[in-house]
Protein backbone atom coordinates (compact mmCIF):
# COMPACT_ATOMS: atom_id res chain seq x y z
CA UNK A 1 0.00 0.00 0.00
CA UNK A 2 2.60 2.17 0.86
CA UNK A 3 4.23 1.83 -2.76
CA UNK A 4 0.66 2.97 -4.23
CA UNK A 5 0.97 5.93 -1.99
CA UNK A 6 4.12 7.58 -1.60
CA UNK A 7 2.99 10.59 0.92
CA UNK A 8 2.17 7.79 3.05
CA UNK A 9 5.88 6.23 2.90
CA UNK A 10 7.71 9.69 3.37
CA UNK A 11 6.12 9.97 6.98
CA UNK A 12 8.58 7.09 7.59
CA UNK A 13 11.79 7.38 8.70
CA UNK A 14 14.10 5.99 6.04
CA UNK A 15 16.11 3.45 7.73
CA UNK A 16 12.51 1.90 8.49
CA UNK A 17 10.99 2.69 5.33
CA UNK A 18 11.37 -0.39 3.18
CA UNK A 19 10.18 -2.90 5.97
CA UNK A 20 7.50 -0.84 6.54
CA UNK A 21 6.75 -1.13 2.56
CA UNK A 22 6.95 -4.60 2.94
CA UNK A 23 4.48 -5.21 6.23
CA UNK A 24 1.83 -2.82 5.13
CA UNK A 25 -0.06 -4.91 2.97
CA UNK A 26 -3.42 -4.48 2.42
CA UNK A 27 -6.36 -5.73 -0.24
CA UNK A 28 -7.57 -3.96 -2.93
CA UNK A 29 -10.88 -3.45 -3.88
CA UNK A 30 -11.49 -2.52 -7.99
CA UNK A 31 -14.78 -0.53 -8.66
CA UNK A 32 -15.95 -0.09 -12.16
CA UNK A 33 -17.31 3.64 -12.90
CA UNK A 34 -21.30 3.50 -12.50
CA UNK A 35 -23.39 3.32 -9.10
CA UNK A 36 -21.57 1.83 -6.25
CA UNK A 37 -23.34 0.13 -2.83
CA UNK A 38 -20.39 1.48 -0.36
CA UNK A 39 -22.29 -0.05 2.49
CA UNK A 40 -21.22 -3.33 1.25
CA UNK A 41 -17.99 -2.35 0.62
CA UNK A 42 -16.18 -4.13 4.21
CA UNK A 43 -16.09 -7.48 5.22
CA UNK A 44 -15.21 -6.08 8.39
CA UNK A 45 -16.36 -2.50 9.79
CA UNK A 46 -13.55 -2.54 12.76
CA UNK A 47 -10.88 -1.53 10.77
CA UNK A 48 -9.61 2.13 9.65
CA UNK A 49 -11.98 2.19 6.04
CA UNK A 50 -10.55 2.18 2.86
CA UNK A 51 -8.32 4.85 0.99
CA UNK A 52 -8.53 5.34 -2.11
CA UNK A 53 -5.63 4.35 -4.22
CA UNK A 54 -6.18 5.94 -7.32
CA UNK A 55 -9.85 7.15 -9.67
CA UNK A 56 -12.68 9.33 -9.02
CA UNK A 57 -15.86 9.03 -6.99
CA UNK A 58 -18.62 11.31 -6.07
CA UNK A 59 -20.48 11.25 -2.52
CA UNK A 60 -24.40 12.28 -3.17
CA UNK A 61 -26.54 13.36 0.41
CA UNK A 62 -29.97 14.28 -0.05
CA UNK A 63 -32.60 15.63 2.57
CA UNK A 64 -36.03 16.71 1.47
CA UNK A 65 -35.34 16.12 -2.55
CA UNK A 66 -32.39 18.68 -2.36
CA UNK A 67 -28.77 17.13 -2.60
CA UNK A 68 -25.29 18.11 -1.58
CA UNK A 69 -22.34 16.16 -2.59
CA UNK A 70 -18.27 15.65 -2.13
CA UNK A 71 -15.70 14.91 -5.16
CA UNK A 72 -13.55 12.35 -3.60
CA UNK A 73 -10.02 10.85 -5.19
CA UNK A 74 -6.66 9.28 -4.55
CA UNK A 75 -5.14 9.89 -1.10
CA UNK A 76 -9.33 10.07 0.16
CA UNK A 77 -10.19 7.57 3.42
CA UNK A 78 -13.26 6.45 3.53
CA UNK A 79 -15.96 4.86 5.86
CA UNK A 80 -19.08 4.44 3.72
CA UNK A 81 -21.04 2.38 6.13
CA UNK A 82 -20.08 5.00 9.35
CA UNK A 83 -23.35 6.23 10.89
CA UNK A 84 -25.60 4.76 8.38
CA UNK A 85 -27.08 2.35 11.83
CA UNK A 86 -27.62 5.12 13.47
CA UNK A 87 -31.31 6.43 14.26
CA UNK A 88 -32.23 9.02 11.92
CA UNK A 89 -33.90 12.39 12.81
CA UNK A 90 -34.07 13.45 9.36
CA UNK A 91 -34.62 11.30 6.52
CA UNK A 92 -31.33 11.25 4.54
CA UNK A 93 -30.54 9.94 0.93
CA UNK A 94 -26.87 8.82 -0.12
CA UNK A 95 -25.78 7.25 -2.46
CA UNK A 96 -22.05 6.77 -4.43
CA UNK A 97 -21.35 6.99 -7.77
CA UNK A 98 -17.82 5.90 -9.38
CA UNK A 99 -17.12 8.83 -11.98
CA UNK A 100 -13.64 6.89 -12.98
CA UNK A 101 -12.77 3.20 -12.60
CA UNK A 102 -11.17 3.05 -8.95
CA UNK A 103 -8.88 1.17 -6.69
CA UNK A 104 -9.19 0.89 -2.90
CA UNK A 105 -7.07 -0.35 -0.43
CA UNK A 106 -8.82 -1.80 2.09
CA UNK A 107 -7.19 -1.43 5.73
CA UNK A 108 -9.52 -3.82 7.55
CA UNK A 109 -8.24 -4.73 11.07
CA UNK A 110 -5.16 -7.37 10.18
CA UNK A 111 -3.89 -3.87 7.78
CA UNK A 112 -4.61 -1.87 11.43
CA UNK A 113 -2.42 -4.35 13.28
CA UNK A 114 0.57 -3.88 10.91
CA UNK A 115 0.33 -0.13 11.16
CA UNK A 116 0.29 0.03 14.08
CA UNK A 117 4.06 -0.19 14.45
CA UNK A 118 4.55 2.88 12.12
CA UNK A 119 2.30 5.68 13.85
CA UNK A 120 3.61 8.40 11.47
CA UNK A 121 1.23 6.71 8.97
CA UNK A 122 -1.65 6.91 11.30
CA UNK A 123 -1.08 10.41 11.64
CA UNK A 124 -0.78 11.21 8.16
CA UNK A 125 -4.31 9.25 7.86
CA UNK A 126 -5.85 11.16 10.08
CA UNK A 127 -4.84 14.20 8.81
CA UNK A 128 -6.22 13.33 5.68
CA UNK A 129 -9.77 12.89 7.18
CA UNK A 130 -9.16 16.53 8.79
CA UNK A 131 -8.37 18.00 5.92
CA UNK A 132 -11.62 16.19 3.63
CA UNK A 133 -13.39 17.63 6.77
CA UNK A 134 -12.38 21.28 5.68
CA UNK A 135 -13.16 20.57 2.28
CA UNK A 136 -16.12 20.55 3.29
CA UNK A 137 -16.26 23.65 5.01
CA UNK A 138 -14.95 25.25 2.27
CA UNK A 139 -17.68 23.78 -0.19
CA UNK A 140 -20.60 25.03 2.11
CA UNK A 141 -18.69 28.84 1.86
CA UNK A 142 -18.61 28.38 -1.76
CA UNK A 143 -22.17 27.57 -2.08
CA UNK A 144 -23.45 29.94 0.61
CA UNK A 145 -22.14 32.80 -2.95
CA UNK A 146 -25.26 34.27 -4.01
CA UNK A 147 -24.67 33.87 -8.09
CA UNK A 148 -24.50 30.61 -9.18
CA UNK A 149 -21.84 31.81 -12.01
CA UNK A 150 -19.44 32.53 -8.89
CA UNK A 151 -20.17 29.85 -7.25
CA UNK A 152 -18.88 27.18 -10.42
CA UNK A 153 -15.93 30.05 -10.45
CA UNK A 154 -14.94 29.11 -7.11
CA UNK A 155 -15.42 25.52 -7.20
CA UNK A 156 -13.20 24.53 -10.82
CA UNK A 157 -10.69 26.70 -8.99
CA UNK A 158 -11.30 25.01 -5.38
CA UNK A 159 -10.95 21.44 -6.77
CA UNK A 160 -7.71 22.77 -9.29
CA UNK A 161 -5.42 23.55 -6.09
CA UNK A 162 -5.77 19.60 -5.95
CA UNK A 163 -5.98 18.54 -9.38
CA UNK A 164 -5.26 20.82 -11.33
CA UNK A 165 -2.42 20.76 -13.65
CA UNK A 166 -0.72 23.63 -15.09
CA UNK A 167 -0.42 24.39 -19.12
CA UNK A 168 0.92 27.57 -21.15
CA UNK A 169 -2.65 28.61 -22.07
CA UNK A 170 -4.77 27.17 -18.70
CA UNK A 171 -5.38 25.22 -16.19
CA UNK A 172 -6.22 22.20 -16.88
CA UNK A 173 -9.04 20.26 -14.56
CA UNK A 174 -8.68 16.71 -15.89
CA UNK A 175 -12.52 15.52 -14.33
CA UNK A 176 -15.08 14.62 -16.15
CA UNK A 177 -18.25 16.15 -14.06
CA UNK A 178 -21.23 15.95 -15.42
CA UNK A 179 -23.96 19.22 -15.72
CA UNK A 180 -26.03 17.24 -12.56
CA UNK A 181 -22.89 16.87 -10.64
CA UNK A 182 -22.50 20.29 -10.79
CA UNK A 183 -25.26 20.96 -9.86
CA UNK A 184 -24.90 18.78 -6.73
CA UNK A 185 -21.98 20.29 -5.84
CA UNK A 186 -23.48 23.88 -5.91
CA UNK A 187 -26.57 23.74 -4.55
CA UNK A 188 -28.35 24.62 -7.86
CA UNK A 189 -30.54 23.12 -10.47
CA UNK A 190 -29.32 21.59 -13.86
CA UNK A 191 -31.05 23.86 -16.20
CA UNK A 192 -29.32 27.19 -13.44
CA UNK A 193 -25.73 24.92 -13.97
CA UNK A 194 -25.75 24.64 -17.50
CA UNK A 195 -26.44 28.51 -18.39
CA UNK A 196 -24.13 29.45 -15.62
CA UNK A 197 -21.44 27.93 -17.12
CA UNK A 198 -22.63 29.36 -20.67
CA UNK A 199 -21.92 32.32 -19.18
CA UNK A 200 -18.42 31.71 -17.29
CA UNK A 201 -17.36 30.56 -21.31
CA UNK A 202 -18.48 33.57 -22.90
CA UNK A 203 -16.76 35.79 -20.18
CA UNK A 204 -13.45 33.04 -20.93
CA UNK A 205 -13.27 32.12 -17.53
CA UNK A 206 -14.13 28.32 -17.70
CA UNK A 207 -13.93 26.24 -20.86
CA UNK A 208 -14.96 22.34 -21.10
CA UNK A 209 -12.31 20.25 -22.72
CA UNK A 210 -12.04 17.15 -23.80
CA UNK A 211 -10.91 15.08 -20.70
CA UNK A 212 -12.38 18.18 -18.58
CA UNK A 213 -12.44 21.77 -17.81
CA UNK A 214 -9.68 24.27 -18.92
CA UNK A 215 -9.62 27.43 -16.12
CA UNK A 216 -8.35 30.91 -17.76
CA UNK A 217 -7.07 33.59 -15.61
CA UNK A 218 -6.84 33.82 -12.08
CA UNK A 219 -8.60 32.41 -9.13
CA UNK A 220 -11.28 34.22 -7.47
CA UNK A 221 -10.44 36.44 -4.75
CA UNK A 222 -12.90 35.39 -2.45
CA UNK A 223 -11.74 32.02 -3.11
CA UNK A 224 -8.13 32.93 -2.26
CA UNK A 225 -9.78 34.26 1.08
CA UNK A 226 -11.03 31.34 2.13
CA UNK A 227 -8.44 28.62 1.12
CA UNK A 228 -5.15 27.86 0.58
CA UNK A 229 -4.39 27.85 -3.44
CA UNK A 230 -0.90 26.53 -4.71
CA UNK A 231 1.34 29.32 -5.98
CA UNK A 232 1.54 27.66 -9.02
CA UNK A 233 -1.94 27.86 -9.98
CA UNK A 234 -2.91 31.62 -8.02
CA UNK A 235 0.28 32.89 -10.09
CA UNK A 236 -1.12 31.43 -13.32
CA UNK A 237 -0.57 34.50 -15.94
CA UNK A 238 -2.61 37.29 -17.48
CA UNK A 239 -1.58 35.68 -20.52
CA UNK A 240 -3.80 32.86 -19.99
CA UNK A 241 -6.80 35.45 -19.38
CA UNK A 242 -5.80 37.02 -23.25
CA UNK A 243 -7.57 33.41 -24.70
CA UNK A 244 -10.89 34.92 -23.79
CA UNK A 245 -11.83 34.99 -27.13
CA UNK A 246 -10.98 31.37 -27.76
CA UNK A 247 -14.51 29.29 -28.66
CA UNK A 248 -15.71 26.62 -25.76
CA UNK A 249 -16.00 23.62 -26.52
CA UNK A 250 -18.88 20.72 -26.06
CA UNK A 251 -19.95 20.56 -22.90
CA UNK A 252 -19.74 17.76 -20.40
CA UNK A 253 -23.40 16.24 -20.08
Amino acid sequence: MLEEDPDLAEAIPPAKRAQAVRECLSRVLGLPAGRWLASHAAASREGIGLLVIDGLLVRRVGVDGRFGAEVLGAGDVLRPWQGEDAPPTLRVVTGWRVIEPTQLAVLDEQFARRLARYPEVTGRLVGRAVERSRNLAVNMAIVHQARVDVRLHMLFWHLAARWGRVRSDCVSLPLRLTHSVLADLTAARRPTVTSALSELSRRGLVHAGDDGWELLGRPPGELLELVEVPEELAGASQERAGAVGAPARGDLV
